[in-house]
């Protein structure tokens, strides 16, 4: 309902079933539409929606229906109906998907005979009758074992089943095979997230780590296992890679097909690994049974009712979009992770949680952090972005040394520690996240400094303070391992400083006004891959020969600059140009433009040149 009548009313989540399908059925009667209703997987969905409650009226005025479903759910349709079967692939294109993950070409140059292989694989690629998801799932797998002997086994045990047992049967075999049990917890893992959820991989990779999955590795960070088993689990198709990281070369976000997402969430629950509760399917996963493993994760996902663990020994609690959620004491929690949720009586309760490794509050209302939260002393990640805090959050935070990532947003940052009586002993902390909206007599900037200046273990500093004074870049002296910055908003900037960490990657200024040149200082940077700058107000801007030897995006917002000078050899691997509201850019260098790498190039309020 509030998708398609465009209310926020906060008076509809009171509304029963058949007053929703009432107001949409009168809005619809009146408006000429289409609706799109996606992933309609079971024919109750369609007599819930226009039997029961009839939300879509028959009316004579060109609105459309479109669901994507299944073809025997969409000869269930009791209205005039066109049914537009997708087609399956062909021969030679099931071919060309199997090998292109099968056979890749930095593969192919290390194989004898590409042709024993190539004939083995159309006919498994012909097994899989056409369907996309097969073919990848097959692919991924047969990548891992560049056997001809063990084509040919898989090929003569083909089972004989229809189309969806026949996924299943990869995606088990799949499983079966990553090389790790670490790896399969958290392959099943995902099946915590609601189905079609836009997954953000730092924020899965933080809580893996702290559930554990995340073995040590001598001279790796458990970051960087962690981003190994992302790209496994990608190369195998087990999940579908949808953005990677310009700056860091990793995957960023991901998702996971529903028929990948209903198997992790059956085998979880059959291992006593997670239950996942909705309020359309209730508990997923097989029945309950007597040989049912009691499981200490659960997932709550789009649920009117308060949450109940099953268990008061329940180690980790997931929730998404809870109308209301009242979670009881749980003294043996290690992870709770809860978004666009109103939560109940919470400061109470996670006083009480002192094994707590993991806390995330997105977009939550009734946040109050207790005085005490410095008493958990294994937190690793607190994440409370874009969530209302109804109080400050208490300064005993600092005092935890295990802390390895700090996200507090929206103006209720607390302010550090008197300079005299910090105790810093973060040597775990890389990534600190603070937005303060402003700077008044109750934080000093100058302690902020010397609080932050103790961080020297930071790879990733965003700092947005309004204002945000110059004083800002002094910090960089002692953070020589930082790889990502962002700050903001900066007030009068005359000239950059020298002294940036020579290993950051992304650097992100946004200012009212900077008076000189700020490339030729940042085009030094060796590994700067993504660089984003507001407000130069400078008539010409240079960069040199052989500078910015690894950028790859470059966007600049509000640079009235009237001449852009480059040298042959600059930004030799420039990628994306973004110019934003830079009115007076009237003369954009050809040498630029002409760039062998350039592919993209976006002009948002530029004049015409």
């Amino acid at each position: 309902m509030k998708q398609i009548m465009g209310s926020t009313d906060e008076s509809i989540d009171k509304l029963n079933e058949y007053e929703v399908g009432q107001k949409i059925h009168d809005f619809l009667l009146q408006t000429k539409c289409l609706v799109v209703l996606d992933d309609v997987w079971e024919t109750d969905t369609w007599e819930q929606l226009n039997r029961s409650i009839r939300a879509f009226p028959d009316a004579a005025n060109g609105s459309r229906i479109l669901l994507t479903t299944r073809k025997d759910i969409a000869n269930h349709v009791q209205i005039p109906t066109h049914v537009h079967p997708l087609k399956k692939l062909d021969e030679e294109k099931s071919w060309e998907l199997l090998s292109s993950k099968a056979l890749p070409s930095y593969k192919r140059s290390v194989i004898h005979d590409v042709d024993e292989f190539e004939k083995l694989g159309r006919k498994l690629a012909k097994k899989c009758d056409g369907l996309p998801l097969a073919l990848a799932l097959l692919g991924g797998y047969l990548s891992k074992h560049l056997n001809a002997r063990e084509w040919s086994d898989i090929l003569l045990d083909w089972p004989s089943t229809r189309n969806g047992q026949m996924v299943q049967n990869i995606v088990g075999r799949s499983y079966k095979d990553l090389p790790n049990h670490y790896l399969r917890s958290c392959f099943l893992y995902i099946a915590s997230y609601p189905k079609d959820y836009i997954i953000d991989v730092p924020r899965l990779i933080e809580l893996w780590i702290a559930e554990g999955f995340i073995p040590k590795i001598p001279n790796h960070k458990l970051e960087e296992t962690a981003e190994m088993y992302v790209a496994e689990l990608a190369q195998r198709s087990l999940v579908e890679v949808i953005e990677r990281s310009r700056a860091h070369g990793c995957i960023d976000i991901i998702n996971i097909h529903d028929i990948l997402h209903d198997w992790c969430a059956k085998e979880a629950r059959r291992d006593g690994f997670l239950d996942v509760k909705n309020e359309t399917t209730g508990q997923v996963g097989e029945p309950a049974s007597s040989n049912n493993l009691v499981s200490y994760r659960s997932s709550f996902q789009s649920l009117s009712n308060e949450i109940l663990p099953g268990t008061t020994n329940i180690r980790t609690l997931l929730g998404f979009e809870l109308q209301s959620a009242s979670v009881p004491k749980l003294r043996l929690l290690r992870v709770l992770s809860i978004e666009k949720s109103t939560l109940k009586d919470f400061c109470t309760v996670i006083s009480g949680c002192i094994h707590l490794r993991y806390l995330r509050l997105g977009n939550c209302g009734g946040v109050v952090l207790p005085s005490s939260i410095g008493q958990l002393l294994y937190l690793q990640t607190i994440d409370l972005r874009d969530s209302y805090l109804e109080s400050q959050v208490p300064k005993s935070l600092w005092d935890i040394p295990s802390l390895r990532n700090v996200y507090l947003d929206d103006g209720f940052s607390p302010p550090p520690p008197p300079a005299k009586s910090v105790r810093l002993n973060h040597k775990e902390l890389q990534t600190l996240f603070l937005g303060i909206s402003h700077v008044g007599t109750k934080l000093c900037f100058h302690d902020m400094v010397i609080f932050l200046g103790q961080m020297n273990q930071l790879t990733t500093l965003f700092l947005m303070i309004f204002p945000m004074p110059t004083e800002a870049f002094s910090l960089f002296a002692n953070m020589p391992h930082l790889v990502d910055i962002t700050l903001g908003q900066l007030g009068v900037l005359y000239k950059l400083p020298h002294e940036f960490p020579q290993s950051v990657r992304r650097l992100v200024l946004y200012a009212d006004v900077i008076r000189q040149d700020p490339m030729p200082i940042l085009e030094k940077l060796p590994c700067l891959v993504v660089l984003k700058l507001e407000g130069y107000e400078g008539k010409t801007m240079s960069c040199s020969a052989q500078g910015f030897p690894q950028l790859q995006e470059l966007e600049l917002h509000r640079f009235s600059v009237e001449e852009w000078r480059t040298e042959e050899g600059t930004m030799s691997k420039l990628f994306i140009l973004t110019l934003w509201k830079c009115e007076k850019m009237i003369k954009v260098c050809e040498e630029l433009l002409d760039l062998s790498y350039l592919s993209h190039v976006t002009l948002a309020k530029v004049p015409y040149f």
